[in-house]
């Protein structure tokens, strides 16, 4: 079954609000081996949703729709698919007591167009609305399915978990399931990755593999489609190998691991604790830390030492180092971490310090950045030399220094 999701609403082409709906309904038709071919957004006009239509029946046998199930002049999704299939529209007794109870629970004068909400295309299948007014609705017409949905997340993510992911397993039967695994890594481009493992580009078939670029990492997505979840991860698990193999010392977690998790989740299972002095990102390591659930176990506190001052007089490094090497050192970087080690008593030290530009620091070129991490009485530092904006350095800093901290909890090499 080849699938085509709509999405409508002239807020998402304003870029007022993100279609987040369309991740979430194509992640789950891959999970019951639909696959997702195109996807649409368009305004509430409907002569362009009716355009969309007739397009996207060309090359789908499942359109899903969300948005336009509303009480407004606007919302015109299911009056067009009506006069487009040839359907009538009906008040579903149902949900119009639903809507008014609703209306009666909280006090607020029901107008009439609210009853536009209740109106579901004769002879379609009702999906329940539990979070919402408006229900949803699947049809069939012209060897095509349509499922129409309700725009705002809360209501639209349950409805088609709950509802049209079952109305839609009983209609097509036995099907393959697609499986996904995402495998992260960091402190390597998505040029040379994907150099490295050029083989396994040319070789793919089943399972697929998909490079991925983001804001924070470089992933690989492999994609096995077999006629059960298992079989499909049976086919992944090899090439996952061979990946580990070939550029394991890049790779930091997998599907929703973040470098942040990764490292909260190591330190919490080994009992280790940590603190950390920031020079240039004034605090961003030890936040993204903080985000995590569970950290406090293992995060005991930190120090923005952003001044020579301040790392001399509040840290006590001393001030001997700074004019051999300056702050902007592998040694000031390692002083750092050892120092913040002993003022907490935590097993990890993490020292932070650079120049983030513009302008250079101490001598330093913009974007040269070391950092230190201290553990068993031992030290050692990496060095960047990063070339982005002041702000986007300073968060690179910030996640390498995480990233390293992952690499040395795993290997043990401190």
């Amino acid at each position: 079954m080849r699938a085509e999701i709509i999405a409508v609403g002239s807020e998402l082409l304003l870029g007022q609000i993100t279609n987040t709906n369309a991740k979430f309904i194509s992640a789950l038709l891959a999970d019951n081996g639909i696959d997702v071919h195109y996807q649409t957004v368009v305004g509430d006009n409907p002569q362009r949703l009716e355009n969309a239509i007739r397009i996207a029946e060309d090359r789908a046998d499942l359109i899903i729709f969300s948005g336009g199930l509303g009480p407004t002049k606007d919302d015109l999704t299911k009056e067009t698919i009506a006069k487009h299939i040839g359907a009538e529209l009906i008040s579903n007794e149902h949900a119009l007591q639903s809507i008014q109870a609703y209306f009666e629970r909280t006090g607020r004068e029901m107008t009439e167009n609210n009853k536009k909400q209740a109106l579901v295309l004769s002879g379609s299948t009702v999906l329940e609305n539990r979070f919402g007014m408006a229900p949803g609705m699947a049809a069939k017409a012209n060897d095509k399915t349509y499922i129409l949905l309700p725009g705002p997340p809360h209501e639209m993510e349950p409805m088609f978990r709950n509802e049209a992911i079952p109305f839609l397993q009983h209609a097509i039967g036995s099907q393959d399931i697609i499986v996904s695994k995402v495998v992260k890594f960091y402190g390597i481009g998505e040029a040379e990755l994907e150099h490295r493992v050029q083989k396994l580009l040319e070789a793919q078939t089943n399972p697929t593999i998909a490079p991925l670029a983001s804001k924070d990492a470089v992933t690989l997505r492999l994609t096995a489609k077999a006629n059960t979840a298992d079989a499909a991860q049976q086919l992944i698990e090899p090439v996952l190998a061979e990946l580990y193999s070939q550029v394991g010392q890049y790779i930091y977690g997998t599907d929703e691991d973040t470098l942040s998790s990764k490292a909260a989740s190591l330190l919490t299972e080994m009992r280790l604790t940590i603190s950390a002095a920031e020079s240039l990102t004034a605090g961003l390591f030890t936040a993204l830390l903080g985000d995590e659930p569970g950290i406090s176990s293992s995060l005991k506190g930190g120090m923005i030492v952003y001044t020579r001052e301040a790392k001399v007089n509040q840290l006590g490094i001393d001030e001997k180092l700074l004019d051999e090497h300056g702050v902007v050192s592998s040694e000031c970087a390692e002083a750092l971490a050892e120092k913040v080690r002993e003022r907490f008593q935590t097993d990890i030290g993490i020292g932070l310090t650079g120049a983030a530009g513009p302008d250079q620091h101490d001598g330093a070129a913009a974007g040269t950045v070391w950092i230190g991490v201290a553990k068993n009485g031992h030290s050692k530092s990496f060095q960047l030399r990063l070339s982005g904006s002041r702000n986007s350095n300073r968060l690179r800093a910030a996640n390498y220094a995480l990233y390293y901290l992952i690499r040395d909890l795993e290997s043990n090499s401190i």
